[in-house]
C-alpha cells in the first residue's frame, strides 16, 4: 500500500487551508492559535480498491492541475478508459465555493446515499463535465468526471460520475 506510507509524510507537510482555524483564544503562554486545518488529501486517502472499483486506474495518478499544486486545495486525479476524474477539497465553505465565479446551477442531489449540490462549469458547452460537491466539517469535497473530448458516443458524464461515486463517497470525510 504505497498511500499509507506516504499518507503520513505528506500530512505532516499539508498544512493548508483557505479559511483560517484563529480562535483568537489565548494558550497558557498568551499566544494565539494561527494554525489552518490539514486538509484531507484524496491523493493518500482514497485507497487503490476504490479507485479501481470506480473504474480508474490508479497508477495514472496526477496531483494538483496538471501537476501544479493549487494553494488551499488538495487534488487528485486518475483517468479511466472513457473519461478521467478528479477530486478536489478544499476547507471553503459551500457558500464560498457557490459563490465562485465560473460555478452556476447549482441543485440539490444525492449521491452514492449522501447529500450534494450538482453544478456546471460554465463554459462546458459540449456537456463534457459532472460535478457535484459534498459538504465536509471542514469545507468541501468535489467530486468531477470529465469524458475524453476526444471520443464520441460516451454516456453523459454524470453516468459515470454516479458509478465511480459508490466506490469513492465513503472513503470521503464527513
Amino acid at each position: 500500500m504505497k498511500r499509507a506510507g506516504t499518507a503520513i509524510v505528506i500530512a505532516g507537510f499539508a498544512v493548508v487551508g483557505l479559511v483560517g482555524c484563529d480562535s483568537g483564544e489565548s494558550t497558557s503562554k498568551g499566544a494565539t492559535s494561527t494554525a489552518k486545518p490539514v486538509l484531507w488529501n484524496p491523493c493518500t486517502e482514497i485507497p487503490d480498491a476504490a479507485l479501481t472499483a470506480a473504474g480508474v486506474d490508479p497508477a495514472t495518478e496526477e496531483k494538483g492541475v496538471a501537476g501544479v499544486p493549487q494553494p488551499g486545495w488538495e487534488i487528485c486525479g486518475w483517468m479511466a478508459p472513457k473519461y478521467g476524474l478528479t477530486v478536489y477539497t478544499s476547507a471553503k465553505s459551500l457558500a464560498e465555493f457557490e459563490a465562485k465565479p465560473g460555478n452556476a446551477d447549482f441543485a440539490d442531489t444525492t449521491v452514492a446515499g449522501r447529500p450534494a449540490r450538482k453544478f456546471r462549469v460554465a463554459g462546458d458547452s459540449r456537456n463534457l463535465i459532472c460535478d457535484v460537491v459534498f459538504e465536509t466539517r471542514d469545507g468541501v469535497v468535489q467530486l468531477e468526471v470529465m469524458n475524453r473530448a476526444s471520443l464520441d458516443g460516451l454516456e453523459e458524464p454524470c453516468v459515470y460520475l454516479n458509478s465511480a461515486a459508490s466506490a469513492l463517497v465513503p472513503t470521503f470525510p464527513r
